[in-house]
């Protein structure tokens, strides 16, 4: 078993923060094989952190799909629950990854107005 959802947000954060290790991807898309379709692989190519949230929002909705067609004595059907807490955990972590970048960004063009009303440029 795997958690597919996780393993595709970890590429599609690698690609947005451009990590370049080789093992950590090597290791994620083994872990892919054969399931990059859908969420799952827009959620792996990812590029921004929009694409990200869009693309786990959706392979969230999936997951939800699966589990309600599961039947609870499945052996398999707790474990996809679990799944589903923590790809719950990651879309809240990338959420607030997504508001602290906005926090900076603001940050950014505050101090850049403070800058020009302490030293103003006469055009």
């Amino acid at each position: 078993m795997s958690c597919y959802e996780i393993e595709a947000l970890r590429l599609g954060l690698m690609n947005v923060l451009g990590t370049e290790d080789r093992s950590a991807r090597e290791h994620a898309e083994t872990e892919l094989e054969g399931q990059l379709d859908g969420p799952i692989e827009a959620l792996a190519d990812a590029e921004s952190l929009s694409e990200i949230e869009r693309h786990l929002d959706a392979a969230l909705v999936d997951l939800e799909e699966e589990i309600a067609a599961t039947d609870a004595d499945d052996p398999e059907y707790d474990y996809m629950r679990g799944r589903l807490v923590a790809v719950r955990d990651a879309e809240r972590a990338v959420h607030r990854l997504t508001d602290q970048g906005e926090s900076v960004l603001g940050g950014l063009g505050d101090a850049h107005d403070v800058l020009h009303e302490t030293f103003p440029v006469d055009e």
